[in-house]
C-alpha cells in the first residue's frame, strides 16, 4: 500500500520523539581555546577520560593562558569535579611569557584563599615544593605547557615542557586544593571557572 503525504507526516510525528530521546553524538573535534586546541578525549593512567570544559585566564585584558580540565565523566559543579575518583588533569598552555617563580606564588595564594587555614597549614610541605618546582623554570613562554594529573593510587604528578617534576605529591587533598584556584569560592578567572565546569 503506497504511503500517502498524511502517512508519511504521521511516521514523522512518532520518529521525531525517538530521534530527541537518542543522546547527540560526542565531538571528535579539538575545542580551541585563544588559539589552545584541546583534544575531546584523551588516555590518563590506563582510563580514557574526557575534556570537561577549557578556557582562558585574563588578568585585565590581557591573556594569561589557556586551561582545559579532563574528568572520567562530566561534572558541571565544583563537589562533582572533587568527588569523583577517577584519575583527573589540568592543562595549562601559556598565552604571555610569564616569570615562573611568579605564577608559582600566584597559585600558592590561590590555594590558600580557596582553604580554611588549618586545611591549608597542612598541605604548606607541598606547597612550598609546588613553588619550588616552579622556580626552577625561571620563565614559561608563550606556548609551553605545564599539566597536573592525579593518579589515584599514585598522588599528583606535576609534569613542566613534558618532563614530570620529581616524586608525585602523596597528599590526596592537594589535588583539589590546586583545582580550588580555578574552581573555588574566589577563583582566579570567574570566566574560566565556568568555562571548565562546561557552562561557556
Amino acid at each position: 500500500m503506497p504511503f500517502t503525504r498524511r502517512r508519511t507526516l504521521q511516521w514523522g510525528a512518532l520518529a521525531l520523539p525517538l530521534c530527541l530521546a537518542l543522546p547527540a553524538p560526542a565531538s571528535t573535534e579539538p575545542t580551541t581555546a585563544a588559539g589552545v586546541k584541546f583534544e575531546p578525549t584523551l588516555d590518563l593512567g590506563g582510563s580514557k577520560l574526557q575534556l570537561n570544559g577549557a578556557g582562558v585566564r585574563y588578568k585585565a585584558v590581557f591573556k594569561v593562558y589557556a586551561a582545559g580540565l579532563y574528568l572520567e565523566k562530566k561534572a558541571s559543579t565544583p563537589a562533582e569535579v572533587y568527588a569523583l575518583r577517577g584519575p583527573k588533569r589540568i592543562s595549562v598552555t601559556m598565552l604571555r611569557d610569564i616569570d615562573s617563580t611568579e605564577l608559582g606564588k600566584l597559585f600558592s595564594r590561590g590555594m590558600e584563599d580557596n582553604m580554611d587555614k588549618a586545611a591549608f597549614s597542612k598541605l604548606i610541605p607541598g606547597v612550598l615544593r609546588m613553588s619550588q618546582i616552579f622556580s626552577e623554570h625561571k620563565k614559561l613562554m608563550a606556548g609551553e605547557q605545564f599539566v597536573v594529573d592525579w593518579l589515584p593510587g599514585t598522588g599528583t604528578q606535576v609534569t613542566v615542557k613534558g618532563v614530570p617534576q620529581g616524586e608525585p605529591f602523596k597528599e590526596p587533598e592537594f589535588f583539589n586544593a590546586l583545582l580550588g584556584i580555578w574552581l573555588g569560592s574566589q577563583p582566579a578567572d570567574w570566566k574560566l571557572k565556568d568555562a571548565l565546569l562546561g557552562k561557556e
